[in-house]
């Protein structure tokens, strides 16, 4: 089973972790605590996503991903932003998530911005930052599948 984090699905949906304490506090996203730590499984996490509360703000968050890309007129260095939709089963899209979660977690370029979403058999991933990080990312993501 996969498990998700709070800081992977605040990275995933552009929402702060602090949101999403308020979000579980209200009940409309749930997990549970292991070892201090809140962990959400696929199940969870997903109807989190679709509920009518949430499902605004979080593609506000990412469709706010490339316009700020557009509106930043005043770049120190080449940006890139990247929309990807892929048609993929569920197996697919989970493994693409852990893929994108794993390699941003790695990242120190503080440029770099994702969103994600799963819909039926349709995912979109949105990337933008520095050239140089976008462009890595997506070298490995091809070369690993």
């Amino acid at each position: 089973m996969t498990w998700y984090t709070m800081n992977d699905i605040a990275m995933m949906t552009g929402l702060t972790t602090r949101t999403l304490r308020n979000y579980l506090r209200q009940g409309l996203l749930n997990g549970e605590k292991v070892d201090g730590v809140w962990r959400f499984s696929e199940e969870e996490y997903e109807a989190f996503l679709v509920h009518p509360a949430v499902k605004p703000g979080v593609r506000a968050k990412r469709n706010a991903i490339v316009n700020d890309f557009m509106l930043q007129d005043a770049k120190k260095e080449n940006q890139t932003c990247v929309i990807l939709d892929f048609c993929m089963e569920r197996e697919e899209a989970k493994q693409a998530a852990e893929f994108f979660c794993e390699r941003m977690k790695e990242q120190e370029d503080e440029t770099l911005q994702f969103g994600m979403e799963w819909h039926k058999k349709n995912m979109r991933i949105i990337l933008s930052g520095s050239e140089n990080a976008v462009k890595e990312i997506m070298k490995h993501y091809y070369e690993e599948n």
